[in-house]
């Protein structure tokens, strides 16, 4: 394969171009993009040489030269010119586009540089597009540090408390395990690639067993489905363990030699018989002693967690939880048992020369949870919180579609005194409220380096052909706002290229990278079959040291949600928000042949809940609570449990259908470890709407 190059930067023929999927999926694919002889890409592909993707991608992805020449692509720098909200914008030069905002930050920063925030998170998953430049500007400029926390940080805090890190068994091993539990993930729509060696798996006689409050498309596919109640993953947990115990399904010689905390755990797993767990988690005993029996007496056996279970209150206990399991049968000495989560902390990245922390003030500025983003823009000035935000730069989100509690959102982002900047593809529903939107390169325009949380390989992605219009790479525009406010270190000048370099510096042979497209990181086959996990003990710690020293509990145990089910009469119903399976977060949504595939926006409601409410299939439901509320169309599926509605998101809230989303009833309430949301942790009542609103 050839590609473009500085010397010859459009193709003189047909090539084709290897790169990277950026989004927000553990399965981190290599692409290879066809361009024809104009310059213009006209086919996206996976990469068939790379074991993990082998040649297919999702639907989504497929149709990523859809997304990149999207006739409503963002492609010069735009100027608000009405009020905010309105979508008035004006193109401008990007000379005054720069000058403007560079004046305007060097303006409040002489005063307050905490009054200004960055916003981002995993719009791309890029090294260098999500971390690099925008990270070292914003340490020199002494802005507000941002907890990026909205995904997956209360189940990263649990692995890190229990197992050392972000680490797990290698995911092509579940081709070769013999049981797989599927725990909070709907492998189908957000991880096909998994789901391929799941498959694999099945073909060679493993059982699978899904666990997700929702009857989705993977458990249609599994030979079980455990549909518990949202919020109860640690008790039934901790019920698996009671029986192991109980029945003596444990590797004694694994726990002595590789674990801590065991007696302690003991005591407390004890304290959870099935009939417990049953009554907690909704579902019936026997279905709970089964699946201990299988878990305890199937060698190898291997959990797939994601992060759905982790989005409640107790969700870094229920990950803690689970993540004992492997352990406790001695499912780690197989190369095909153990867990995975994610495989982020096995990648020897160099975060800290892309992002320069070494460039912050002498005093650490202060850290704004991402999370509670709706509450932190209407707060005033204080001695506790700091300067009020006055500007906010958002790119690689759109908080306004995805953060909770979206009506404080809205309201925040419609401050007429808060100077906005959103780095976009599209005029999203946050770019909606921006004063200025610089166009930024889509994933086929720019240099990136990827490392993935669903295997161990990393991934270069070249750009295949020229940014398109006006736009910038992200790490592009931050150089040119750090040119223009006069800072002076050299790392400000490393280019796109060299930034990929320096993502892992020789500890990934970037000649490889080069070659082929991606390079393995070595590492063992069995991670963890003679210990050595990366905690402070070397073990996998049962009980952790480290949470007693914050007076948080040092064993996982069950929390019952922030908003449990019975405790509410106006709100007898929970909700869990699952994407829906042709978005990615608010991404795609705008893409017509993936939105006409899912239709509108939608909840799943029982028959038996949707009867009591007189609500029939296709109509149009108001979904509310004291947050706010939402119109959605109504599927009466079983795929909903008794007592439980789905509803599936991210759609953009300007194409609802009251121009608002799921979000509006979402809570900032934070997980119990991880400062992590709870999106799944909400209470509900739903009813009909005579007349369905009309979306602004």
């Amino acid at each position: 394969m050839s590609t473009p190059s500085a010397a010859n930067p459009l193709p003189s023929s047909p090539i084709q171009v290897r790169g990277a999927c950026p989004h927000d999926c553990p399965d981190t694919c290599a692409l290879i993009t066809t361009v024809d002889d104009n310059g213009v890409a006209i086919r996206v592909q996976g990469n068939p040489d790379h074991r993990h993707t082998d040649g297919a991608l999702c639907a989504k992805v497929s149709k990523y030269t859809e997304r990149s020449y999207h006739p409503e692509r963002v492609l010069t720098p735009l100027k608000r010119t009405g009020a905010k909200g309105s979508g008035l914008f004006e193109p401008v030069s990007w000379d005054n586009a720069l000058a403007d905002i560079a004046q305007r930050l060097q303006s409040i920063a002489a005063r307050a540089p905490e009054a200004i925030l960055p916003y981002s998170y995993a719009g791309t998953m890029g090294m260098v597009q999500g971390e690099s430049m925008d990270r070292r500007f914003f340490h020199q400029l002494g802005a507000s540090l941002l907890d990026r926390t909205i995904c997956a940080s209360a189940g990263a805090e649990a692995l890190t408390q229990t197992l050392g890190g972000k680490v797990g068994m290698k995911v092509e091993f579940f081709a070769e395990s013999q049981l797989i539990l599927i725990w909070g993930s709907n492998s189908i729509g957000s991880n096909l690639h998994f789901w391929r060696y799941a498959q694999q798996a099945k073909r060679n006689g493993a059982r699978l067993v899904c666990i997700d409050p929702r009857k989705s498309e993977t458990a249609d596919k599994c030979h079980e489905h455990i549909a518990l109640r949202p919020g109860t993953d640690a008790a039934l947990a901790l019920a698996l363990m009671h029986e192991l115990i109980a029945h003596d399904w444990l590797d004694h010689d694994y726990i002595a030699r590789y674990t801590l905390g065991w007696e302690q755990l003991r005591e407390r797993a004890l304290q959870w018989p099935p009939e417990r767990a049953a009554e907690i988690c909704g579902i019936p005993v026997e279905q709970i002693r089964q699946l201990a029996h299988d878990y305890g007496t199937t060698k190898p056996a291997a959990i797939r967690l994601n992060y759905g279970m982790q989005r409640v209150r107790g969700g870094g206990n229920a990950v803690r939880a689970v993540a004992c399991l492997p352990a406790l049968t001695g499912a780690w000495r197989h190369r095909a048992g153990g867990m995975l989560l994610s495989s982020s902390g096995q990648f020897p990245a160099q975060r800290a020369v892309l992002q320069r922390p070494d460039l912050l003030p002498a005093k650490t500025p202060r850290t704004i949870n991402m999370t509670t983003i709706g509450d932190d823009l209407l707060r005033e000035a204080s001695p506790t919180f700091g300067p009020k935000v006055e500007a906010i730069v958002v790119y690689n989100s759109n908080p306004v579609a995805v953060a909770p509690d979206s009506g404080k959102v809205v309201r925040g982002f419609a401050r007429e005194d808060l100077f906005t900047v959103v780095l976009e593809h599209f005029q999203t529903d946050t770019a909606d409220y921006a004063d200025y939107i610089l166009p930024a390169t889509t994933q086929l325009e720019h240099w990136d380096v990827h490392l993935s949380y669903g295997h161990t390989d990393v991934v270069l992605n070249r750009p295949a052909i020229q940014p398109l219009g006006e736009a910038r790479s992200n790490a592009q525009i931050f150089r040119d706002l750090a040119a223009r406010m006069g800072f002076a270190d050299p790392c400000f000048a490393d280019t796109d290229e060299a930034l990929c370099r320096q993502a892992f510096g020789d500890a990934v042979d970037y000649a490889l990278l080069q070659s082929q497209g991606f390079a393995t990181v070595a590492i063992p086959d069995a991670l963890f079959a003679e210990g050595n996990f990366p905690s402070p003990s070397g073990k996998c710690e049962f009980y952790s040291a480290r949470l007693a020293a914050q007076g948080l509990d040092g064993l996982p145990d069950h929390l019952p949600n922030y908003e449990l089910q019975g405790t509410d009469a106006r709100y007898p119903l929970a909700m869990i928000s699952p994407p829906a399976r042709n978005f990615l977060n608010s991404t795609f949504v705008n893409v017509t042949s993936l939105r006409n595939i899912e239709g509108r926006p939608i909840l799943e409601i029982h028959p038996d809940d949707a009867e009591a409410r007189g609500i029939a299939n296709d109509a149009v439901v108001r979904v509310f609570n004291d947050r706010g509320s939402y119109q959605c169309h109504a599927t009466v599926s079983r795929r909903a449990r008794p007592g439980v509605v789905n509803g599936l998101g991210i759609w953009w809230r300007k194409l609802g259908l009251d121009g608002t989303n799921v979000n509006e009833v979402t809570s900032q309430a934070l997980t119990d470890l991880g400062r992590a949301p709870t999106f799944y942790d909400c209470l509900v009542e739903v009813e009909t709407c005579a007349e369905p609103a009309v979306s602004s």
